[in-house]
């Protein structure tokens, strides 16, 4: 018993952390300086094998370097910065409905089997009789009404990093945003990976085109916390069965 009131206060201890960080204040920004995007900018990757620059390069304005007049200045490598565009604006619709029926009746008589039923009638009470047996009926029917309709629609606009560079030339790219008003703080993150040829010309990608994409649009405040069930409510909801 004591290591269970233990183990309920160390949870709901932990539980109670995000709530303790802005009461009576704002809620406080993550350290930008911790994250995946930042150790990208700051440490290279492995050195990559470049091609020789010739004197006359470096002063021609049609060389191929990314900070010539026509340069690709797409992000290509670790550290480099590009912008997600999130356009999301879904609908879904589904209805169904079932009917089903089913009626059935079943009457069984003997009327003569040997004397049996007349010497059993002798026996049965008045008024009562065994030249029916079994006298069976049933009928049941059901119907099911069922409907889905969703409606979503999302426009964002975040810079990411591409925070690492795989074998097959593929970016992963990580993007976060804060936004405090306030003291509600909207959080955006997003996550993925990306081919080089589908960045645009204008360092931007959109969301459709990013494998294993996850976008997190959120919040913590003092608001979220009013609309969020206390912990002790949510262990309730889970566990009763009832």
């Amino acid at each position: 018993m004591k290591k269970i009131s233990m183990i309920i206060g160390i949870f709901v201890s932990a539980a109670g952390c995000a709530r303790i960080d802005h009461i009576g204040r704002a809620p406080s920004f993550s350290e930008a300086l911790q994250g995946a995007e930042h150790s990208a900018m700051v440490y290279d990757s492995l050195p990559m094998r470049l091609k020789p620059v010739r004197m006359v390069d470096e002063s021609s304005l049609w060389s191929g370097g990314r900070n010539s007049l026509l340069g690709d200045r797409r992000a290509m490598q670790r550290g480099d910065i590009m912008t997600v565009v999130v356009e999301i604006d879904e609908n879904a619709e589904i209805s169904n409905q079932s009917d089903r029926s089913r009626s059935g009746s079943e009457t069984l008589s003997v009327p003569s089997l040997l004397g049996i039923p007349q010497r059993l009638d002798e026996k049965l009470p008045a008024g009562a009789t065994s030249a029916d047996l079994v006298n069976l009926s049933s009928n049941s029917s059901s119907s099911g009404d069922g409907s889905v309709k969703r409606n979503e629609k999302l426009t964002l606009r975040v810079a990411a990093t591409v925070v690492d560079v795989l074998p097959n030339g593929v970016l992963s790219i990580e993007g976060t945003q804060e936004l405090r008003v306030n003291f509600e703080l909207r959080e955006l993150l997003v996550t993925g990976f990306v081919r080089p040829e589908d960045i645009s010309r204008q360092n931007e990608i959109t969301y459709d085109k990013i494998a294993s994409a996850r976008v997190s649009y959120g919040g913590r405040g003092q608001i979220s916390d009013m609309q969020q069930p206390r912990i002790g409510q949510q262990i309730l909801e889970a566990v009763l069965p009832f």
